[in-house]
């Protein structure tokens, strides 16, 4: 009867320890799903096409270049370079006008600033983003500050510009006015990448090409080559040399897709 009975409580024990056992891998798988579920639907977010810009007078794309386009401070719109070149040589004047409001531009510094300020005070977005890159580059008249810089674009976010978050990431990958993150870097890039910052974009796929994540890489630079960044096709013939080791037929591939795209 003793070794029946302990016979039982073993096969009881044993038993116990399988149910637990079972039921620890059951999580695990469960926790896996629900991580790669979330993972999926993060990425799907993060490589969808990101939305575009119109000119409000030609309605065609913006360039992304600064040279391609230009934010005017007395209305507030952000103007492509072709309709300010048409308004410079369709109207003689002796100050530049306005593209879309035909007011003239500002002839110093201090009104130049006076109008941005007011932009500012008017809750506008660009404004208040533009005016971050003042404050931490110490430019256009304004201290170099770069709290104030910071202040700035969280207002852009906040007013609705969500490509300052690129900017707030910089700045937690520079250390300027906060500590160095690399974790918040990658969030506010991110952030701004899925709102069409592709400077941004570019710096997550350097990032990624970085890591060894070259498939995410060369999502990340196509991306950025529809949205006009050229500097993608050198980046993807480094990763093309020896010192990267990856899918060559895969770099092939993208390359062609970003010449045709930048043709």
């Amino acid at each position: 009867m003793g070794i029946i009975s302990y016979l039982s409580e073993l096969i009881s024990y044993n038993a116990v320890v399988s149910i637990i056992l079972a039921s620890i891998v059951l999580l695990v798988f469960m926790l896996s799903d629900y991580y790669y579920y979330n993972e999926s639907e993060h990425d799907k977010e993060l490589f969808k096409q990101p939305p575009v810009e119109d000119c409000p007078i030609c309605f065609l794309r913006i360039p992304i270049l600064r040279t391609g386009n230009k934010y005017m401070t007395c209305c507030g719109k952000r103007v492509c370079s072709g309709c300010t070149y048409a308004v410079e040589e369709t109207r003689n004047t002796s100050i530049p006008l306005c593209p879309f409001c035909r007011t003239p531009a500002p002839t110093s510094e201090e009104e130049a600033n006076e109008r941005m300020d007011k932009r500012v005070d008017a809750d506008d977005a660009i404004a208040a983003h533009l005016l971050g890159f003042d404050y931490t580059n110490g430019t256009g008249g304004y201290p170099q500050d770069y709290t104030k810089a910071l202040e700035m674009w969280h207002r852009a976010v906040e007013l609705g510009y969500y490509q300052a978050y690129g900017c707030i990431g910089s700045a937690y990958s520079n250390g300027h006015g906060v500590e160095v993150d690399k974790k918040k870097t990658k969030h506010y890039l991110e952030l701004a990448a899925i709102a069409g910052c592709v400077q941004s974009r570019f710096n997550l796929g350097i990032a990624e090409r970085n890591r060894g994540n070259f498939d995410r890489a060369l999502k990340h630079y196509i991306i950025a080559a529809r949205g006009g960044d050229a500097d993608t096709l050198k980046n993807i013939q480094e990763m093309y040399s020896t010192k990267w080791t990856c899918n060559k037929r895969r770099l092939q591939k993208s390359f062609t897709i970003i010449s045709n795209i930048l043709r």
